[in-house]
């Protein structure tokens, strides 16, 4: 059984290098298009490799979405193209087609979420094996490391990439088998120098898979397989859909074996997207380059206005020059999104609960990168599953705030931080 789900899925692959027709009779009319069209400039991709009218009978200008869970077979055991939407389906190869060209990938997956996509791939790893991660990682993946995989006995290291990248040599160890970059980090957006991390794990061992997690920057502002890593992962329910109603995740990849063995973990394990998500997701894509430069420059404007702002004691935002990490940021970035995380003077966890709730314009909500702004405070919302010892050691404190700066008009979102800040810090209210 395993090895004709591995037959079909190779054929699958053929047709997805190729990109022929999803028509079974095509001729190389479409592939030829296909080579044309990839390859240009970030926004054209993003609005036309993978969206070929051809590869459709009725050649409509945007993909259909296909809800069917399966595919006549022309002959028992022979499908043409796709057989159970769970092994592949036609929206969801759009999408992915459309996810490699932005991320300069020659392959990409789409799975449930961000923590579906981390979850397949632990499968790669085995009892007794090594991960090595950024202690200023996501809350979920965190958790997923800590609580989970070793209760499978993999075994996880959070170490700070930050400060002084070769100290990851430390580390490294005969049982390493994934090295965990996020870049920049949640929620304190710290940087890891992606290319040089990259060349000291492969060359104490090419076989250790270097993962960037890229959901802060984008395939816009940031590119981790051109730096050298292995595999990319993204939330895509966060900027790269960027419309606040879609939970998924991808990975990006170039090396075929390794695309081979994820493709049949993602057929396997079965943690895949719904065809309405993929086409959501699909849509989303086709503004994110106008979009993240919209609130790079939104919260560029927001942070410089923090950062002399008398209730502000610290403002972290890559783009500043006041960014510790600012030469690395222009290194290998060529933007940021809409993320900022402040410190309010005092750190009272009743000062942050004030200036969030007489907001009016940024929600108080979890997640981020939708065109809505949103504001959180990590201590007790993202992180709070992150102990409270290790919180403190990384500096997520009860004064730490993250903002997510939406697409509104930039000034009526500073009057709405001045009107909370300015309630939140009134002698009259700490009484």
């Amino acid at each position: 059984m395993q090895l004709s789900r591995l037959s079909l899925l190779a054929r699958r692959m053929e047709r997805y290098l190729s990109s022929t027709s999803q028509k079974a009779d095509k001729d190389g009319e479409n592939q030829k298009l296909k080579k044309e069209i990839r390859g240009t400039r970030f926004e054209t991709d993003a609005i036309c490799v993978g969206q070929e009218p051809e590869r459709w009978s009725g050649q409509p200008v945007v993909p259909p979405i296909s809800m069917a869970t399966t595919f006549k077979q022309l002959e028992p055991g022979k499908p043409i193209l796709y057989e159970y939407s769970r092994s592949g389906n036609p929206t969801r190869q759009c999408l992915e087609e459309c996810l490699a060209s932005l991320e300069k990938a020659k392959y990409a997956l789409t799975f449930s979420s961000g923590l579906g996509a981390t979850t397949t791939l632990m499968f790669l790893l085995k009892s007794g094996d090594h991960i090595i991660s950024i202690d200023d990682v996501y809350g979920g993946t965190g958790r997923l490391f800590r609580c989970c995989m070793s209760q499978m006995g993999i075994e996880s290291s959070f170490i700070d990439m930050s400060t002084d990248p070769s100290s990851i040599t430390n580390h490294l160890k005969s049982t390493t088998r994934l090295v965990w970059i996020e870049t920049p980090t949640n929620p304190l957006l710290k940087l890891a120098d992606i290319e040089r991390i990259s060349t000291i794990v492969h060359q104490y061992d090419p076989k250790i898979m270097v993962l960037v997690d890229n959901t802060f920057a984008t395939s816009y502002y940031q590119r981790p397989l051109e730096l050298g890593a292995d595999l990319v992962l993204h939330s895509l329910t966060k900027y790269m859909n960027g419309h606040s109603d879609v939970v998924m995740g991808s990975l990006m990849m170039n090396d075929e074996e390794l695309y081979k063995q994820l493709n049949f973990l993602q057929y396997a394990i079965g943690a895949v997207p719904s065809p309405f998500d993929c086409y959501l997701v699909n849509r989303g894509l086709k503004t994110l380059a106008i979009r993240m430069r919209q609130h790079m420059t939104s919260a560029l404007r927001i942070a410089k206005y923090l950062e002399h702002h008398q209730y502000v004691e610290r403002v972290i935002y890559p783009a500043l020059e006041s960014h510790p990490q600012y030469d690395l940021y222009k290194k290998q970035m060529s933007g940021f999104s809409g993320m900022i995380s402040i410190y309010l003077k005092g750190d009272e966890i009743e000062k942050s609960q004030r200036f969030l709730k007489h907001l009016k314009l940024f929600t108080t909500a979890e997640s981020l990168g939708g065109y809505e702004s949103l504001i959180e405070l990590p201590a007790i919302m993202t992180h709070a599953s992150v102990p409270e010892e290790y919180r403190r050691q990384l500096g997520i404190t009860d004064g730490l705030i993250r903002i997510s700066v939406g697409l509104e008009d930039v000034q009526d979102l500073i009057n709405d931080i001045e009107s909370a800040l300015q309630y939140a810090f009134s002698p009259t209210n700490d009484k």
